[in-house]
């Protein structure tokens, strides 16, 4: 009898255990599909969990030992007091508290991640007994199997989630797991003849060697391709209506080389791609595209690649007499990266690995690319002479292009749709100059409607072009879809432009870098900053570069010192003109009060007709209406205000945003149609000698772009907004 429970034990342990790494795989997708980090913790938080349940204490010790083992989580990942000490304890209850109100009030985003984090974990412990009683009490495994295998499906399919291992594991445990469950119980049925030696060789080496055997083959044998239609693609455009194309498999975002088809939605990817040390952010530019096909852009041709050392790469993308600053940067790429591609600012003069080895590089003028002949190279210095672009020159550049310019870079394909190039053609109607024209172009998305969206964007039909359905059916999308559009657009009206590809500047640091006796900033690039956007070829200055994405601000400085000045003379003079009206304008609602109330005095001495009754509440109506009108701004910051300090939603900061705007702009300081929310928000910071826009302005583009405001304080963000709209209002 001891040795068959000996044996029924052992089975269970391998039972259970093959039950915790089936659920393991429900955990292993959390890092990716959502913003869970740490899954290391919560996995080991469950063993643990499942390694007290199979010992089957009394629940008085193992409840408390899994509570003392959730803190010791929670501590390890969001508290800096001393464990368990008053003070802990303090915040933790202060943390249920505030959540339990936030449940209450049906504001689930607003969940604190220690209280989220509490609640996964309390999850896992209650998974531990549950798998446990059905696993090892009643052996019911099929329905967790099933489950497993459809979770994983869901996630392959509608996720980034790649699940081809995944399934292959769980294929391996659960055929494991059904084995195991039949051994125990054939024992329950068969214990007096059974013994370890007869079943361990009659049932679970054989069972070992099957499954193992049948997955190797099945893995290595050549499989036939899908024979049935596809039904994800008709599922996810019943979802999304008909009308609006095709719509891709959900990517991450990321740089990539292959973009002969373009569009779909994406989710954000914060993996790590180059740490930057430069003075200011730079477009990171990698490549450019000339050929544009429909569906997207391939090149014409590779070009020719000229191999130098490294002191002597030089990209010029610009002519000679285009006024430069000279600066220098260090990219470092993440350990995980192995881009065969440099990246480098505009200007780029010379690179120089840190290791100082001499390295010969590739370049060719054609793409863009610059290869390092040596393979990857890890991190190296890249010197470069940072353009600053005269208006004035791009105004006065002309049209005569070189030939092979309008060969290459005014290419379309033939069966572009002519409302396209009617489109560009009305848009431009009224400007003269190709500077004008371009600049027009990229103003018209944020001027009429046009949406910045990284969700359900469709991909085109086989008979429709990538454009057109952007321009005409859909008007969202991400920066792909906002360049492409701009290159055609262009192109429609013979203007030579192409296609380029790479990073924006990535996101400062608190960390400043002390290089050759000058302070350095310090930026990360990630994933999520991979961008397209436009060069425009100008005679006589070259290729320059054009920011048309929604939310996006473009770090290429163009010279206009004479337009600022006259800007600012001319602000001047409406900010007097303002103040002067307001002043007059002052004593207004005290004088119509007097005046309503003397009205109101006389209708109430006559109000013995009914009529008198309808003279006071018309004058009321008059006086509250005008009153209103005149405190709109007032009454609307007070309410948007009180949202902010209720709602913190991404919806209520954008309507704060851009309500400041309108404020500023019935201020007199209204954004000018060619600036870019960057170059206004630096405007009106030297206007008033803060700096509160460009903070503010900085969350707003992170929030178009990545769906967040970057971890920044609260109530950090509404003082700002509350007192430049304070001195706006003033």
């Amino acid at each position: 009898m001891r040795q068959f429970e000996n044996q029924n034990t052992l089975y269970h342990v391998l039972l259970y255990a093959s039950g915790f790494f089936l659920f393991w795989e429900w955990l292993r997708p959390l890092e990716e599909v959502t913003e869970t980090s740490n899954t290391s913790l919560f996995v080991l938080y469950a063993a643990f969990c499942f390694f007290l349940s199979f010992l089957q204490l009394p629940w008085y010790i193992t409840s408390p030992l899994k509570l003392f083992g959730l803190a010791f989580v929670l501590d390890g990942l969001f508290m800096s007091e001393r464990f368990l000490s008053g003070d802990w304890f303090g915040v933790v209850i202060a943390h249920v508290q505030h959540n339990i109100e936030v449940m209450l009030s049906n504001q689930w985003y607003d969940m604190t991640s220690l209280f989220r984090s509490m609640l996964f974990l309390l999850l896992l412990w209650l998974m531990s007994y549950l798998l446990y009683y059905w696993f090892v009490v009643v052996k019911k495994l099929t329905f967790f199997i099933v489950l497993t295998f459809i979770y994983i499906g869901v996630l392959d399919t509608f996720t980034t989630y790649d699940g081809n291992h995944a399934i292959v594991r769980s294929f391996m445990i659960a055929f494991v797991m059904l084995g195991l469950a039949n051994v125990t119980r054939e024992f329950g049925v068969e214990r007096m003849r059974s013994n370890k030696k007869k079943f361990m060789q009659a049932i679970v080496l054989p069972l070992l060697l099957i499954v193992v055997a049948g997955t190797a083959i099945g893995y290595a044998a050549p499989k036939l391709a899908p024979q049935w239609p596809d039904p994800v693609p008709f599922i996810k455009s019943t979802a999304t209506g008909a009308g609006e194309g095709n719509v891709q498999g959900i990517q991450k975002v990321g740089y990539g080389t292959n973009d002969s088809s373009l569009g779909g939605s994406f989710v954000q990817d914060d993996t790590p791609i180059l740490t930057a040390v430069s003075k200011e952010d730079n477009y990171w530019r990698i490549e450019s595209k000339d050929e544009y096909t429909g569906k997207g852009w391939v090149r014409s041709e590779e070009g020719r690649s000229d191999e130098v050392i490294g002191d002597a790469v030089n990209m010029g993308t610009f002519s000679d007499n285009v006024e430069t600053e000279s600066s220098q940067a260090r990219i470092t790429m993440s350990g995980n990266q192995n881009f065969d591609k440099l990246v480098y600012p505009y200007g780029v003069s010379g690179v120089q690995d840190i290791t100082d080895n001499v390295r010969t590089f590739e370049v060719n003028d054609t793409t863009g690319v610059i290869q390092s002949n040596e393979g990857t190279v890890g991190a190296y210095n890249v010197t470069y002479d940072k353009p600053s672009f005269s208006i004035e020159r791009l105004r006065e550049a002309g049209s005569n292009y070189p030939d092979e310019i309008i060969e290459k870079y005014t290419q379309l394909p033939s069966d572009l749709p002519q409302r396209v190039t009617d489109l560009s053609e009305e848009v431009t109607a009224e400007e003269n100059s190709t500077y004008d024209k371009a600049v027009t172009v990229r103003d018209y998305f944020s001027q009429n409607g046009f949406t910045y969206r990284t969700t359900d964007v469709p991909v085109p039909d086989q008979n429709e072009d990538y454009v057109d359905q952007f321009l005409f059916e859909t008007q969202y999308g991400y920066c792909d879809n906002y360049s492409t559009a701009m290159v055609v657009m262009l192109r429609s009206i013979d203007i030579p432009a192409r296609w380029v590809k790479g990073f924006t500047g990535g996101e400062a640091t608190s960390d400043e870098v002390d290089w050759d006796g000058e302070r350095y900033n310090v930026y990360e690039v990630t994933s999520a900053n991979a961008h397209s956007w436009v060069e425009v070829y100008f005679p006589g200055t070259g290729w320059v570069p054009f920011e048309p994405t929604q939310g996006f601000s473009s770090s290429v400085e163009f010279n206009e010192e004479e337009e600022e000045e006259a800007l600012n003379e001319e602000t001047d003079t409406e900010e007097e003109v303002v103040e002067d009206e307001e002043d007059i304008q002052a004593p207004l609602p005290e004088m119509e009060d007097e005046e309503t109330t003397n009205n109101q005095r006389s209708n109430v001495s006559n109000s013995a007709t009914p009529s008198g009754w309808w003279w006071v509440i018309g004058g009321l109506a008059v006086a509250i209406g005008v009153a209103l009108y005149l405190l709109r701004y007032r009454i609307r910051t007070i309410w948007i205000k009180r949202k902010l300090t209720k709602e913190h939603s991404l919806e209520a900061y954008e309507e704060a945003y851009l309500f400041l705007l309108k404020v500023l702009k019935k201020k007199g300081i209204g954004r000018d149609e060619h600036q870019t929310l960057r170059e206004y928000a630096a405007y009106i910071d030297r206007f008033y000698q803060w700096d509160e826009m460009k903070q503010l302005t900085h969350y707003y583009e992170r929030m178009l772009y990545r769906g967040e405001l970057g971890g920044q304080p609260w109530q950090e963000m509404l003082h700002s907004w509350n007192r430049l709209i304070r001195k706006t209002l003033s």
